[in-house]
């Protein structure tokens, strides 16, 4: 049985945690691992999903199209500050949006905190074009940061690797990347603000378990892999002559 998900963070935490010192030390190491899969992204359509506008300042401009869908259980605000906004309420099991429309899906706050994670990444998997790549942002199980509802991301369901794995194959995603990030305690002194680049930095080079995010690059599959069973091979059976007794006729 899947564990309760708490209910979620509504926008205005979620904004006021970004603009506060430590929410700007952990857009700075997120955002550095995301920029790091995603790549170019001259020409093409970028959907974030969950509450991603603080990372998509750095795409928006470049992008042929940007689009940033908020579930209405977290609520959802104007974004950017100048122009026209690119962010909508929606479902994100059923997105407004037709088949194979995005190239880029860029998920932060958003695969923790929903009931049914695989009709999510199966909507995903629905309007990503063929080829296309998800970017996932998910709290780790066994981080510090999942234990402490003092930030966003100690709310909803954390989740192990092994566990996103199995969800990615049984979606029809294959992992192309990994990366784990937030190795700092989710704590407000000054000091270990301070020292947060040290943590990553000791967390990256020597891979310890304790991260407090993981962050995937995977593809959108075509296909369902199919197990080739081996066919055993019967031999055919010869009848046995009937032997007829001399002297009777056939």
């Amino acid at each position: 049985m899947p564990e309760p998900v708490p209910m979620r963070l509504d926008v205005n935490d979620l904004r006021a945690f970004y603009a506060s010192p430590l929410g700007l030390v952990t857009h700075r190491f997120v955002a550095r691992a995301i920029e790091g899969f995603l790549g170019s992204v001259s020409g093409l359509r970028i959907l974030g999903l969950g509450y991603v506008t603080p990372y998509l300042g750095s795409v928006h401009y470049i992008a042929e199209r940007t689009l940033a869908f908020m579930p209405a259980t977290q609520g959802v605000v104007n974004w950017p500050a100048t122009g026209r906004s690119i962010t909508a309420l929606a479902d994100p099991t059923m997105m407004p949006l037709p088949e194979a429309a995005v190239d880029r899906v860029i998920l932060v706050h958003a695969l923790e905190g929903v009931e049914s994670p695989s009709e999510l990444l199966a909507d995903v998997w629905r309007v990503l074009t063929p080829g296309g790549r998800m970017i996932l942002v998910v709290p780790n199980r066994t981080g510090v940061w999942a234990r402490r509802d003092a930030t966003p991301f100690g709310h909803g369901q954390p989740y192990s690797r092994s566990q996103l794995g199995r969800l990615m194959r049984d979606t029809l995603f294959s992992p192309e990347g990994w990366a784990e990030t937030l190795y700092m305690p989710p704590v407000r002194s000054r000091l270990m603000l301070q020292t947060a680049g040290t943590w990553e930095w000791l967390g990256t080079s020597l891979s310890l378990p304790f991260a407090g995010l993981h962050v995937i690059d995977a593809t959108k599959q075509l296909y369902r892999p199919v197990t080739v069973r081996q066919v055993r091979k019967v031999r055919a059976r010869i009848p046995s002559p009937i032997l007829v007794p001399a002297g009777q006729p056939g």
